[in-house]
């Protein structure tokens, strides 16, 4: 399973951006996906992901409100709305999914795209 994530850049504070993510390979189905950050110096932190199966999401305290996560009409892909960015949003993002295959779960990463607010 692949994971191609698109968006991310450079905005301003108070802007928004849009991450989407799709997964593509063999699996028998997602369970989760999501988006998760590390700016430098700092551990890699949850940021938002959605339970593939009833749309629950999750968010971490610092984005509520401000981020939101969904599924696209595209087959296993999610997008995070960004909106309200401020400076310390500034991270290397990293989609993440969890897949069931027929011998078992699995977790995957994506490459981490680079979304820079500027104050």
């Amino acid at each position: 399973v692949q994971l191609q994530a698109s968006g991310g850049g450079l905005v301003q504070a108070g802007g928004s951006l849009r991450l989407s993510c799709a997964a593509r390979g063999n699996m028998v189905k997602l369970i989760t996906m999501g988006w998760y950050r590390q700016a430098p110096g700092n551990k890699r932190e949850l940021v938002a992901v959605i339970d593939s199966d009833d749309g629950t999401t999750t968010y971490a305290d610092a984005v509520k409100g401000r981020f939101t996560i969904s599924r696209a009409n595209a087959k296993n892909t999610v997008v995070l709305q960004m909106n309200s960015l401020k400076p310390e949003d500034t991270a290397v993002y990293y989609c993440n999914a969890f897949v069931v295959h027929y011998i078992g779960e699995s977790e995957y990463w994506g490459k981490g795209t680079l979304v820079t607010v500027s104050s």
